[in-house]
């Protein structure tokens, strides 16, 4: 059997796989906070026929070696945690990280997650939360009698109550970093948990040590670019239309082939 119809089948695979992680990238244009994702490829291995610098002769050697390569395979896709857009929503509850940072969110399950989406809300309890109900942390409570709420680009907050003329400081936000952002997993609801492979994280202040500041009153857009995901898609789809062509030339000369004896 060809070589070429496996190797081949396995370039389809690939292109196929990066079709999916561009279509993820695409549906999720609008997803604030949202982080586009990149496939990595590696070669399979190969079958040396013949190594490079073996004796030809007593006073020669092969400059160049015979591999014939088996294909390829994907090996990760990569978040890519770069800075996306900003939006003014003109909400005070909306906060965009400009810069490295992460706001940390208290699952149910007491797991601490890691989201940059910073659309929250107040719950019944008049505790912060985000769009799904969970907690942020450290837990920060607006009083019942506040008419105005803002926040400064450390993190700072303070809320005007209902009758008074001067803000009263309620608590502050902290940032997370980590050393490997992209080894991070993604978990849906826009947030991330730590892996060995992103390190622990590094807490600490707004616009401090490395961190990002604070905007109140704007979003994080997700950083995908249209364009280049459009780029892609096409090149994902030629390769893919290639690899298939490569399949139906093997199974032309396989039916050459089988057609010599007759």
């Amino acid at each position: 059997m060809m070589r070429s119809l496996f190797t081949a089948a396995s370039g389809m695979q690939a292109q196929q796989r990066n079709i999916d992680t561009v279509a993820n990238n695409l549906a999720n244009v609008n997803t604030t906070g949202f982080k586009k994702s990149k496939v990595h490829f590696q070669d399979l291995l190969y079958q040396n026929e013949k190594s490079a610098g073996v004796p030809s002769s007593l006073s020669t050697q092969v400059p160049v070696g015979l591999h014939v390569g088996h294909g390829v395979k994907y090996v990760s896709t990569e978040k890519m945690h770069s800075q996306g857009g900003m939006e003014n929503t003109e909400r005070e509850l909306d906060i965009g990280i400009d810069g490295p940072g992460y706001f940390q969110i208290l699952q149910t399950s007491g797991i601490v997650a890691y989201p940059r989406d910073g659309h929250f809300n107040v719950d019944g309890q008049g505790r912060l939360v985000t769009s799904d109900g969970f907690l942020v942390d450290p837990e920060i409570n607006i009083p019942v009698e506040t008419r105005k709420v803002e926040m400064g680009f450390d993190g700072t907050i303070s809320v005007y109550m209902r009758d008074e003329t001067l803000p009263e400081a309620i608590g502050s936000l902290t940032l997370a970093r980590f050393r490997n952002p992209s080894g991070m997993t993604p978990i849906s609801k826009n947030l991330y948990i730590p892996t060995a492979a992103s390190g622990n994280p590094l807490i600490d202040a707004p616009g401090s040590n490395g961190m990002g500041a604070l905007n109140q009153g704007f979003l994080e857009l997700s950083n995908v670019s249209l364009v280049e995901e459009m780029v892609d898609m096409i090149t994902a789809q030629r390769a893919y239309e290639v690899n298939s062509k490569a399949i139906q030339a093997s199974d032309e000369m396989l039916q050459t082939a089988n057609n010599l004896t007759r």
